[in-house]
């Protein structure tokens, strides 16, 4: 056996023949052939939960004594001023409810309504804050 056949490739007879295109059924896109293939991705999902791990959540900061005692000054004041429409900022703690932690978010506006059997504060576009997750309230001069 010489060299030339033993390098020589079992499909050396037909590798240079042209593709073959069928003439009744149309080539199907790249894209739908690769569609073929994606039940078969192995980590379904992982992305996401990837993305979910790397999202950063806040710690809720708990008050003391002096500042408890202060925002619930100003949460009397707001009860005893309803009818006035006092405009105010509050900044309140909102829970994430996928992991541990949440974010603070900030309202302004005016307080409709305390419901103190629900520990809410209802301001007028209906937003309610529960009054545990406040951290700090506000008063803004009128528009």
């Amino acid at each position: 056996m010489t060299i030339d056949k033993m390098q020589k490739s079992p499909y050396e007879d037909i590798i240079h023949l042209p593709h073959h295109v069928s003439p009744r059924r149309p080539q199907m896109s790249l894209h739908d052939r690769a569609a073929q293939f994606a039940p078969f991705a192995a980590l379904t999902g992982h992305e996401e939960a990837v993305k979910e791990s790397a999202r950063l959540t806040e710690e809720k900061i708990e008050l003391d004594e002096n500042e408890k005692q202060l925002l619930d000054q100003k949460l009397q004041y707001i009860r005893e001023h309803l009818t006035d429409e006092t405009k105010v900022m509050i900044t309140y703690f909102e829970p994430d409810c996928k992991k541990a932690g949440g974010k603070y978010l900030e309202h302004d506006g005016i307080v409709k309504k305390i419901k103190e059997y629900d520990n809410l504060i209802i301001m007028e576009n209906g937003t309610e804050i529960p009054i545990t997750d406040i951290l700090k309230i506000d008063f803004k001069a009128g528009d």
